[in-house]
Order: structure tokens, then C-alpha cells, then sequence
């Protein structure tokens, strides 16, 4: 599928836009700052843009008001019309947060509740007990995400709250023309909800592209019974930096195989090495040289690289400073050493069918290097990476004689074994 051959760039939409905090109703038309980037995005060798929520909210985008109108800071629906336009004509997909398990107290049918308890036609549209009370003082109780009573979580058991998510998706791809959506907490959803959403997405857009927010691992059920396309690689993420922190390339090697050798066989994971949720993978890692390796192994291992606005210049951001510091405004593209060598992955991983879709086949572990196969049918691909300060000399059965790396398009030949530069990552495609 396209999905498998597509490198993702992240996006925070409110705050990347300077929307304030709070929603106070004034339409601003923030959104259309998107399509001052779009250029720099084809550049990047960016194929797909994930949005996190743009639907009006109360505050951060999870808490929804209408899934149907844009956040009023965002702007108009014309105005991300014009966006979606503007970015397929550029060849680049559009994915959506889909924010299904829970609204905000703004929600409009949940607000109908409050004015009017039991006489609303919404009522079972929650799970409410009216003899009880709510941390709001609503005199009625009902149930919030995980305790956060700020997210009202949504009956979707009821046929009523299945058909306006449902006709809120065809208005997504009828409207916008979307290309896939994002499943924020899918661990919370219904198996059966994904698959049926699955099922309708699919009759509305054959090649539609769903994607399910897995925090822990174990989670074949999400493709076996929820019929996702793909789910986040959370363990994958903790090996990427833990492994260059620690050096110990053994745990990601271990990750990987796990993954895609033991438990996910044949299913394709969303990789990352920092989000929106997590800190920043310039903060994290303790020594920044190994930002290039670490981004090179991204791009090397099965899975479908996202990668999180601004790191791809070195943002930096800690979780423990609060969400909004990982969240920042930004006005223009920034662009340096590590702004060329990720446009130098993407363009590499998306012109090769075995970065896309070949197995996996160590070759070489140690503390701080990792030598791995990706093969399909058509091509071969070793990828190698080096987190040392000094050059390390591999001796390692290439099974070929000659190579040429994709990413800088220098030739190879690995008789007498292979050098290895200071913090580095090579993607080379060996003779057949």
C-alpha cells in the first residue's frame, strides 16, 4: 500500500499555528500558515502529513466541540479545503486525528445534556447517572477518559453516536478528502468500532490508511480483530534513544526482531523517535551526535517513519516542562546539517522497495553498532550504524561483493571488511 513507501511529517496543528489555548469562538485563519511549508515539506522528501486534531475544541483539540467545523483559531473548513488541495497537488497524503473515545465538555450534544438532563435526545449518547454528580458540579455524573473529566467519554455502543462519527468521516473524506486517519487511544476503542470503521472507510476510499495508537506492545488484536493498518511503535521509540544512551544496540536489535520476526509478522509499525506526547529526541539523547545515527536507523528499520516537527532541525523540548514546551509555534522552516541528512533519508528509503517493504536479517551486533539485511524480491539493502566516536572496522559476510550507499551515492566494496565513520549510517544496496 501507498503507506508502506510514504516518509510522515508530524504536526501539532493549534500550537504549530500560534493558536492561543483556549477557544473563545473568533474564527482566525491560522491553518492557511500550513501552506506556506508545503514546498519546504516536498524538499524534506516529506509523502504524508499527519495532523493532530483540528476539529473545533475547547482547549488542546482532544476535548471536541464538532467534529465537522474547524477550530475556530484554526480558521474555516474552506480554509483546510484550500490546504488539502494545496498538498495533493504537491503528492502528499493527508491523515487526521480521530479523536473517537471521548469529546469535550463543549460537545454540543453533551452541553444539550446539561441544559436539559433527562429530556435530551442525547442523554444515552454518554454514560450519565443522573442521581449522582460530577467533579463539575453538574448534578449528574458521568464517565471521563481515564479520570480526566474534561474528556466526556462517548457511548459508542449507541447506533446514534456510531452514525455521527460515522457521517463525520465521510464528511472528512467527502469534503477534505483525506487519506487516512489516526486513532488517538484505539487501546481505549472497541475492537469491533475499529473494524467497523475500518470496513466503512475502505467502501468510501479502497486504499484508505488507518492507524492505531498502541502505548505497550502485544497488540496484534488491533490488526487481527480491528483490522488497523498499523499501529505506533512505542517499544521501538524507547529502544531508539535507550539503545544510544545506554549502548547497548542489543536492545534494539532484540526490539526489532520482537517486532517484526515474532510478534507483528507481516504487518507494518509507525516508527518515531519523538512525538507529540514524549520529549524531544535532542533532549533525550545524552551525547547529539548520535542524532544522525539514530535518525539513519529510523529510516533503516521496517516500519513507517513519522517525524515530529521541528526535530528535523534539533527542537529540543522535555515532558516534564509541560506539553506546550514540545508544542511550539513555528513561523519558518529552520534548516541545517541535520535538516540535509533527514531530507537525504527520506529521499533514499522512499526510492528503495526494500527499505519499504523487505525483512529483516542481523548481521552484526555490539554495544554500538548494528548491521542489518532488509531484502524483498527486486532488491538488497544493508544497513549499518555506528554510534562510536571512532571508526569501527566490521567484518560481517555481506553475501556480495560491491555496493552503493543511497544515501550519499558513493560506491562500496566490501572485500577486507567495512569501515564504519564516527556516528554514522549507511544505507548500502548490494549487487545481486
Amino acid at each position: 500500500m501507498w503507506y508502506h513507501e510514504k516518509v510522515f511529517y508530524q504536526i501539532y496543528t493549534l500550537n504549530f499555528c500560534g493558536a492561543p489555548f483556549d477557544n473563545d469562538g473568533h474564527i482566525v485563519h491560522r491553518i492557511t500558515r500550513i501552506n506556506d511549508f508545503v514546498d519546504y515539506f516536498k524538499e524534506l522528501g516529506i509523502g504524508g502529513i499527519y495532523f493532530n486534531p483540528i476539529f473545533s475544541s475547547d482547549h488542546h483539540g482532544y476535548d471536541t466541540r464538532d467534529y465537522r467545523v474547524l477550530d475556530e483559531r484554526l480558521g474555516t473548513n474552506e480554509d483546510f479545503k484550500e490546504v488539502c488541495q494545496n498538498l495533493h497537488s504537491h503528492q502528499i497524503k493527508v491523515v487526521l486525528d480521530g479523536v473517537f473515545n471521548h469529546v469535550g465538555r463543549g460537545f454540543f450534544a453533551f452541553k444539550d445534556v446539561q441544559e436539559k438532563r433527562e429530556a435530551s435526545p442525547y442523554k444515552d449518547w454518554f454514560r450519565i447517572d443522573f442521581n449522582g454528580d460530577s467533579p463539575y458540579q453538574d448534578n449528574f455524573y458521568y464517565e471521563g477518559w481515564e479520570g480526566h473529566y474534561e474528556l466526556v467519554k462517548l457511548n459508542l455502543d449507541h447506533p446514534d453516536v456510531q452514525r455521527y462519527l460515522l457521517d463525520s468521516v465521510d464528511f472528512w473524506i467527502d469534503y477534505f478528502d483525506i487519506d487516512g486517519i489516526r486513532l488517538d487511544v484505539a487501546y481505549s476503542l472497541p475492537r469491533w468500532f475499529m473494524a467497523m470503521l475500518k470496513d466503512h472507510c475502505r467502501q468510501k476510499k479502497e486504499d484508505f490508511f488507518l492507524l492505531g495508537e498502541v502505548l505497550g506492545d502485544n497488540a496484534g488484536y488491533m490488526f487481527s480483530e480491528a483490522h488497523l493498518d498499523s499501529i505506533t511503535d512505542y517499544p521501538g521509540f524507547k529502544g531508539l534513544w535507550s539503545s544510544f544512551n545506554s549502548l547497548n544496540m542489543f536492545e534494539m536489535a532484540h526490539t526489532i526482531k520482537r517486532n517484526y520476526k515474532e510478534m507483528y509478522q507481516g504487518q507494518i509499525l509507525w516508527s518515531f523517535v519523538d512525538n507529540h506526547d514524549v520529549t524531544r529526541i535532542a533532549s533525550i539523547l545524552e551525547n547529539k551526535n548520535n542524532l544522525f545515527p539514530v535518525y539513519g536507523l529510523l529510516f533503516g528499520m521496517p516500519g513507517v517513519p513519522g517525524v515530529y516537527y521541528g526535530s528535523e532541525w534539533g527542537i529540543t523540548g522535555e515532558k516534564c516542562n509541560g506539553d506546550n514546551t514540545l508544542r511550539p509555534a513555528i513561523e519558518k522552516p529552520e534548516h541545517n546539517e541535520l535538516t540535509d541528512w533527514i531530507t537525504a533519508l527520506a529521499n533514499a528509503k522512499q526510492k528503495s522497495k526494500a527499505l519499504c517493504y523487505g525483512g529483516y536479517r542481523n548481521f552484526l551486533t555490539m554495544p554500538k553498532q548494528l548491521i542489518f539485511e532488509r531484502e524483498c524480491d527486486t532488491e538488497r539493502v544493508i544497513v549499518a550504524v555506528n554510534s562510536d566516536s571512532n571508526v569501527y572496522h566490521a567484518d560481517f559476510d555481506a553475501r556480495s561483493g560491491k555496493a552503493v550507499d543511497l544515501i550519499t551515492g558513493k560506491e562500496h566494496d566490501f572485500g577486507g571488511g567495512s569501515d564504519l565513520q564516527p556516528y554514522s549510517c549507511v544505507f548500502w544496496k548490494t549487487e545481486r
